[in-house]
């Protein structure tokens, strides 16, 4: 039987079982099978089914994507052990009816997945690391590495090697990144690098850009949200009562940034450009 085991920072905090009948889909609504209640994550972000012989994990035209093994998809068949990146949470899928079948030598079946001790991430920055420690953390205490079996692990004097960091964590040389520098208001610094797929604008701890409000008003946990595409960022409101501006122009729907653009939100006004 196949299971999707939901997990943030590093603890498991649901497990699903996925039939050859129906689907799971996965998102933030509370009518999702799987519910992650995160506003980086859609309404109905993506599904999981079976379809003829294999698994398959499909994205429902999310804002912020779906990722298995650091790579976005809009359809992918599913392997034993893939970690699935939804917003700021990790999924990983178990299928082990697959696994028994394909090596009945084992001794015994797979066992569940393990809690693990929580390793705190305070921004979206950390989200493909999280999902890469997460992988190599399991591996290393299943012992059923993702890809290639490995040799039996020494548990003797020598310490573990620390988790591997993804290829992509950092921008390629010479490749223009959007940036925010702040014009008025209180943030945290007064300039911003906006090298993550999705930037929080808000109060929350969890924000990337945080906004310090005022002695008696404070600012929304999540006021608006920047997602970075292929060449492009985005900008979109998140909180009603809090608009946001480009350029003196209220938006309310998602909007593409362009070199020079004034951002306004809940009092802070940032400039946006490209920058090497």
């Amino acid at each position: 039987m196949a299971k999707l085991y939901l997990k943030f920072e590093s603890n498991v905090l649901k497990e699903v079982p996925v039939g050859q009948k129906g689907q799971v889909t996965i998102g933030r609504l509370p009518d999702n099978m799987l519910q992650i209640d995160n506003l980086a994550v859609s309404g109905h972000h993506c599904k999981v089914y079976w379809d003829s012989d294999h698994y398959v994990i499909e994205d429902n035209s999310s804002l912020n994507g779906t990722y298995v093994n650091n790579q976005r998809v809009s359809k992918q068949i599913l392997k034993d052990n893939d970690s699935i990146l939804v917003g700021k949470h990790v999924v990983i899928f178990r299928d082990e009816w697959h696994e028994e079948e394909s090596a009945p030598k084992a001794q015994a079946a797979m066992p569940s997945l393990p809690r693990m001790e929580a390793t705190v991430v305070l921004d979206t920055k950390k989200a493909k690391e999280m999902l890469a420690q997460a992988r190599a953390q399991h591996a290393a205490t299943s012992g059923t590495p993702p890809e290639t079996p490995a040799p039996a692990p020494a548990q003797a004097a020598s310490p573990e090697p620390a988790p591997p960091k993804p290829a992509t964590s950092a921008p390629a040389p010479g490749t223009p990144t959007g940036a925010l520098t702040v014009l008025e208001g209180k943030t945290e610094e007064s300039h911003y690098l906006l090298s993550s797929k999705l930037t929080v604008i808000g109060g929350s701890k969890m924000a990337t850009i945080k906004l310090k409000g005022s002695l008696f008003k404070s600012p929304p946990d999540v006021a608006a949200m920047i997602s970075k595409g292929e060449t492009s960022y985005f900008i979109a409101p998140q909180d009603r009562k809090t608009p946001v501006k480009v350029n003196g122009v209220e938006v309310s729907h998602r909007q593409e940034l362009n070199e020079g653009d004034v951002i306004e939100v809940a009092g802070v006004k940032m400039s946006f450009a490209m920058q090497e």
